[in-house]
């Protein structure tokens, strides 16, 4: 049972460090979630973080896992619709790509390195269906003008997918050398074969 006695001495000592250091913690920002078996979730520099099972690892245990919060979610898309707005329909559709792809490169470097990918599915969505508005009210209304603007045309473009950018912790570390420095003992059971 958790009953909470390590996480209060851990929030006394930084307690006890942020004021020696002339800090004080904001009252309202800081609190203590229970996060065994996925119970609670804290958001911390735009990122919900909560511990979920892992049905690929282990289903028995809960892993730490984080994603872009809602209300980081929630800037971007504002951002894309400011890029988007009609009132930008005088330009090209490659002008309006070089505005979006900046935001969006850097929103996903900034968060390519947690478990993402759902996140970035939708806002891949989200800009392919801002884009195809933009197109159609440009272009004019005329029937089957949205099916003509798939994502992959838009890509052929220029525009930047998030879609496969989430490196995992593991592979965002510069890999190590493949190559052993240590010679194989020949123990696998074939022969001639080292």
């Amino acid at each position: 049972m958790y009953d909470g006695i390590e996480a209060k001495e851990a929030l006394r000592q930084v307690q006890f460090v942020t004021n020696k250091l002339g800090l004080v913690l904001h009252p309202e920002k800081t609190r203590m979630v229970e996060l065994t078996r996925g119970k609670g979730s804290f958001v911390f520099l735009g990122c919900t973080i909560r511990k979920k099972r892992s049905i690929l690892r282990n289903p028995r245990r809960h892993y730490m896992q984080r994603w872009p919060s809602p209300k980081a979610m929630k800037r971007v898309r504002t951002r894309v619709h400011e890029l988007t707005d009609p009132r930008h329909s005088g330009e090209d559709v490659k002008q309006v790509i070089a505005k979006l792809n900046p935001v969006l490169r850097g929103w996903g470097n900034y968060f390519r390195t947690g478990n993402a990918d759902r996140k970035f599915n939708q806002l891949d969505s989200y800009v392919y269906e801002r884009l195809a508005r933009w197109m159609v009210r440009r272009v004019g209304q005329r029937k089957g003008r949205v099916e003509k603007w798939s994502h992959d045309r838009f890509v052929a473009m220029g525009l930047y997918r998030l879609r496969g950018t989430v490196k995992y912790p593991a592979q965002a570390t510069p890999g190590r050398s493949s190559l052993s420095r240590v010679q194989e003992n020949c123990t696998h059971g074939l022969k001639g074969v080292c």
